[in-house]
């Protein structure tokens, strides 16, 4: 066959309008083959326009017409993959890709659309594998790049708006999407975060990064159990993931499943002895459970791996029993005088310098590196103290004594739940352990359930704009409340492996729901764990919470913080009088059987001398108070605060007459 010289120009042109007009494409490339039967090039065009076009069948005869040496290279395998897939013949259409990757491992789009066709197939773990080859190949275009490092450097509105124009131009772009969900997460708006990311893995359900991100924002809210299979998914395909590994031991640890987590965890550092991030999740694992030597030792492995692991170092402080040697002290002013270590790491530094120096009593100094720890972690920290005073009146506002007399019989008789509130540092830990101690109670954790139902409620008059919370509440009825009752129940169960009667759900953040759950269980005990402002205060200031907690980064913050959630407890004491049982840490202290003893004839519950005995309960204790709670009650923290007094002025401005009202001084 003698192929025409301007066989090349023709061919060019029609491939020109194979994207605008592909009719007009398919009849050059006919033409093309009347003068050049069996064109390669000229099939592999037709091919292309047809299945544009819809016409997989005549694309599927374009190449089926070719012979075996001009179908086996990698475009044409391409093509025939899609022409197959286009017909409705996935078999085919998958064997088709399996050759073109086999002829050229870097065909992108090979990749994606065998993981299309493996999905369509529900070769789950295969479709993974195969998204996961193309998710390598792929370049991100440029102003994708600009957005991440938009993002790296905290520049959200920067990112944002490029984000935005190429999803103009490319709606479908589930790379622009991940990002704006993470941007998402930073700005708190986990709902967007999630319906972003959701997206993503609907047009994209092998893309392992998004399904990462989702499983992490999920376990941000303590949704582990919808977390857990999503990781599970991610360690199908790459089971020695350290990330994956790491996030599927955390989930479970939240699930009560921390024997579990605990072995999970030996594991990967027996594989990853290099990751610090491996040990020190270890030492986590290991303080929950009450083995304190093996937790120091973890941490001092996170260390040696990695000398400049700020996070071992706040997370030995956090031991609170544990003290700091001279020569850890030297070391963490040696690092801190380093200005290329991160900020990150800097900020780790700082409040375990501070805790250091507490314990050796050099108050002076010691508040100094505190003071330095939080400007840097509330730089990276949202808080809006304005948006909390305004949720407090607009609560205030809506909860009168003729909102609940009108819903007075409303709600479940369940008395199950007994509800701990309040700040924390506050003792609400060694009241869950006091609790958890009897023999009808069940210790539980920090459950996000009355957060996640009171945001449902916003969507339950109106899907797409509900009113805001709790306003939201006045669309919904009396069997709304008992069937969000029962919701909590359900979900709940999962935390209750014994099966007892009651159990505790120390949520402290459930102040703001006090309404909320007082209409769905009217008959259950909420108590509030209570704190001198001052002692409250500066024990949080002093400390770097994992996440959240954005009020305790500045001393004013946290004083407005705490004089509003004094407020709105006020005002429910005003309308629903002795509805909340308030606990006084510093009382707790002083005379523990007898506050003990009112607590428990507030909830029913009979008195047990094992009660006082707390320290001996091995239960799992998730929270930086669990050395605490595993020894007899001491003094020695209660006036700690008082060393710092000379530096809480702006707290103290903030908390007004507070001070003077606090009835332990």
């Amino acid at each position: 066959m003698t192929v025409s010289p301007n066989v090349d120009l023709e061919l060019m042109r029609a491939s020109a309008l194979l994207e605008s007009d592909p009719a007009a494409a398919v009849y050059r490339a006919r033409d093309i083959l009347a003068a050049n039967p069996s064109h390669p090039e000229a099939s592999l065009l037709l091919a292309a326009a047809c299945r544009k076009l819809g016409n997989s069948k005549d694309a599927v005869l374009a190449l089926e017409a070719l012979g075996e040496v001009s179908r086996n290279t990698p475009l044409m395998q391409l093509e025939i993959g899609r022409a197959y897939a286009g017909s409705g013949r996935g078999e085919a259409a998958i064997a088709a890709y399996r050759h073109a990757v086999a002829l050229d491992a870097g065909l992108a789009d090979a990749w994606r659309e065998l993981a299309t066709q493996l999905f369509a197939a529900g070769d789950v773990q295969g479709g993974d594998t195969a998204y996961a080859h193309y998710s390598r190949l792929v370049q991100d275009p440029p102003q994708l790049k600009d957005a991440t490092v938009a993002v790296a450097e905290n520049r959200l509105e920067a990112a944002e708006a490029i984000l935005k124009r190429q999803l103009q131009l490319a709606p479908h772009d589930v790379i622009a999407l991940r990002i704006l969900g993470e941007i998402a997460v930073r700005r708190e708006d986990l709902a967007a975060a999630e319906s972003r990311l959701t997206t993503c893995l609907a047009l994209a359900p092998g893309y392992a990064q998004a399904r990462y991100d989702l499983a992490n924002l999920l376990h941000l809210q303590h949704r582990d159990a919808e977390a857990l299979p999503l990781v599970e998914r991610l360690l199908a395909s790459e089971p020695d993931n350290i990330d994956f590994l790491s996030l599927k031991a955390q989930a479970m640890r939240l699930l009560g499943r921390s024997a579990e987590a605990l072995s999970l965890m030996e594991q990967a550092v027996a594989s990853h002895p290099g990751e610090d991030r491996a040990w020190l999740l270890c030492g986590h694992l290991l303080r929950e459970i009450g083995q304190p030597a093996r937790t120091i030792e973890m941490y001092r492995r996170a260390i040696e791996t990695r000398p400049q692991c700020g996070h071992a170092y706040s997370s030995l402080a956090n031991l609170k029993t544990f003290r700091f040697t001279p020569g850890d002290i030297a070391t963490m002013r040696a690092h801190l005088a380093d200005s290329s270590l991160r900020n990150s790491e800097r900020t780790h530094f700082e409040f375990a310098l501070g805790k250091a120096l507490e314990d050796e009593g050099q108050f002076s100094e010691s508040f100094e590196h505190y003071a330095r720890g939080n400007s840097l972690q509330r730089a990276v920290v949202g808080h809006d103290a304005d948006a909390m005073t305004a949720d407090i009146r607009r609560a205030k506002a809506l909860f009168t004594p003729r909102f609940f007399a009108d819903r007075h019989d409303w709600g479940s008789r369940s008395v199950d739940p007994i509800f701990i509130i309040g700040l924390p540092r506050s003792g609400s830990t060694l009241l869950e352990q006091m609790l958890a101690s009897h023999s009808q109670v069940e210790g539980t954790r920090e459950l996000p359930d009355v957060p996640m139902l009171a945001l449902e409620t916003m969507s339950h008059s109106n899907p797409t704009d509900g009113p805001m919370y709790p306003v939201s509440l006045t669309a919904l009825g009396q069997q709304d409340f008992e069937g969000l009752a029962a919701r909590y129940l359900s979900r709940t169960q999962l935390h209750r492996p014994m099966a007892k009667p009651r159990f505790v759900d120390k949520m402290l953040a459930n102040f703001g729901h006090v309404g909320f759950i007082h209409l769905m269980f009217p008959n259950a005990a909420i108590i509030d764990a209570r704190r001198h402002p001052l002692g409250c205060g500066f024990s949080c200031y002093k400390q770097m919470f994992a996440r959240g907690f954005g009020y305790t980064y500045d001393l004013a913050d946290f004083g407005r913080y705490y004089r509003d959630y004094a407020d709105l407890l006020d005002h429910f004491d005003a309308v629903l009088p002795r509805r909340i049982h308030r606990v006084h840490y510093e009382q707790v202290v002083r005379d523990p059987e007898r506050e003990l003893r009112k607590l428990l004839d507030y909830c029913g519950l009979q008195f047990e001398p094992q009660c006082l005995r707390f320290y001996e309960n091995r239960r799992v204790v998730q929270t930086i108070s669990a050395e605490q709670v595993r020894r007899p009650i001491y003094t020695e923290s209660v006036d700690q605060w008082r060393h710092y007094v000379t530096w809480l002025g702006p707290m103290q401005e903030a908390l007004g007459n507070l001070l003077d009202r606090y009835p332990v001084q």
